[in-house]
């Protein structure tokens, strides 16, 4: 009787942390998956970063050559066209 208690015993131990090594390889996994994820979340949201200043400055090289054609024009009346 005590040789098939400890029998049980010991293969509720080995059935445990064999449990446990999967609960461990599946908990690494996710973990794995969810900074895979964020990862490429991250690196999406730095090309749409990207793209938000390359559209700045984009914008900005207009307003300065807006700028410029209106200087030229300013100087253009305040001469007379010459």
């Amino acid at each position: 009787m005590k040789k098939i208690f400890l029998s049980l015993a010991a293969l509720a131990l080995v059935a445990s942390v064999y449990s446990c090594r999967e609960t461990t390889k599946e908990n690494a996994e996710e973990t794995a998956e969810t900074m895979q994820t964020d990862a490429e979340n991250a690196m999406d949201e730095a090309g749409d970063a990207i793209d938000n200043a390359a559209e700045a400055m984009e914008d900005a090289g207009e307003a300065v050559e807006q700028a410029a054609d209106d200087t030229k024009e300013a100087v253009k009346d305040a001469t007379d066209g010459q």
